[in-house]
């Protein structure tokens, strides 16, 4: 057998960098290789708050992963991808390595693939339930009544402030960056207003092969059937998308207004559970499965 030549071994070498906005043509390509549906606007939006690492090889990105820090105790990770063609080599086991490089003190949230989970809570993570992926053709959706004293209202600019403060006691940790830009680039963001204050909320936009409703922020069930009936609605033929929580009791009316369940992964968390407010407001859907 002829030994590697020096040029062999450089070429076959895995190094891990710093991602930098060049390389997202590169990982969108990487994601398109797994059929996910993001778009290069998708992977430049999420990047502009994240911190990357790529896994590179020959000049060829192999791996990506990415990490965002909501405050000074919190973070999430996702578009953590290895290329089919080199799974099973530690590339992903490396790559988790460097995003969880200085989180030790923080509560770190990632949603997890089935290949993924057995990595994942080797490393620290402990399940705390699941998200249900829902998406089709949206139908007309009959609106849902709400209590007296409660309605639904388009959401101004000048309420960025109670948005952030709702997302944040319902997902337990402060984004506030990510808040302020999605109701930047929303299409829909739509008020649960009861008794004149804002209860609860959710944002329609563009994301991968269509449109995506989320995050909906809501007291209750009915609540949050509201707002999404309403997004739905306006996406009425359209594609949609939503991810819910497991637990929500939603999926059987959500296939009634036609979003199939089609995926179902499972929520993690690496540190102290994320705390929720008893009786406060309740993540129904998150933004991405990436984001959580």
């Amino acid at each position: 057998m002829p030994l590697s030549s020096p040029s062999d071994i450089a070429e076959d070498r895995v190094v891990f960098r710093a991602m930098t906005n060049d390389d997202i043509e590169q990982a969108h390509a990487l994601s398109a290789e797994l059929r996910w549906p993001h778009r290069p606007t998708d992977w430049a939006q999420v990047f502009e708050y994240a911190e990357g690492t790529v896994a590179e090889q020959g000049g060829k990105i192999v791996g990506t992963a990415l990490r965002w820090r909501w405050g000074a105790q919190h973070a999430s990770l996702g578009l953590i991808i290895v290329s089919p063609a080199c799974q099973g080599r530690g590339i992903g086991r490396q790559l988790m390595e460097v995003l969880l490089d200085g989180l030790d003190s923080h509560s770190v949230l990632l949603q997890a693939t089935e290949a993924g989970r057995p990595l994942y809570e080797k490393l620290g993570f402990k399940v705390t339930g699941g998200i249900r992926q829902h998406q089709g053709l949206a139908k007309p959706t009959p609106l849902i009544e709400l209590p007296p004293g409660c309605r639904l209202r388009p959401a101004g600019q000048n309420e960025l402030a109670a948005l952030q403060s709702l997302d944040a006691a319902a997902r337990g940790m402060p984004r506030l960056a990510l808040i302020e830009d999605l109701l930047d680039r929303a299409e829909a963001c739509v008020v649960l207003d009861c008794e004149q204050t804002p209860r609860g909320f959710a944002m329609l936009r563009r994301f991968g092969r269509g449109h995506v409703i989320g995050p909906v922020v809501a007291p209750d069930v009915e609540g949050a059937k509201a707002l999404i009936a309403h997004l739905a609605g306006q996406n009425a033929g359209h594609f949609t998308r939503i991810d819910v929580d497991a637990n929500a009791d939603l999926g059987d009316w959500l296939t009634a207004i036609g979003l199939a369940e089609v995926d179902a992964p499972t929520t993690m968390v690496r540190g102290t559970p994320l705390p929720t407010t008893k009786g406060g407001p309740v993540l129904f859907a998150i933004t991405t499965q990436a984001i959580g």
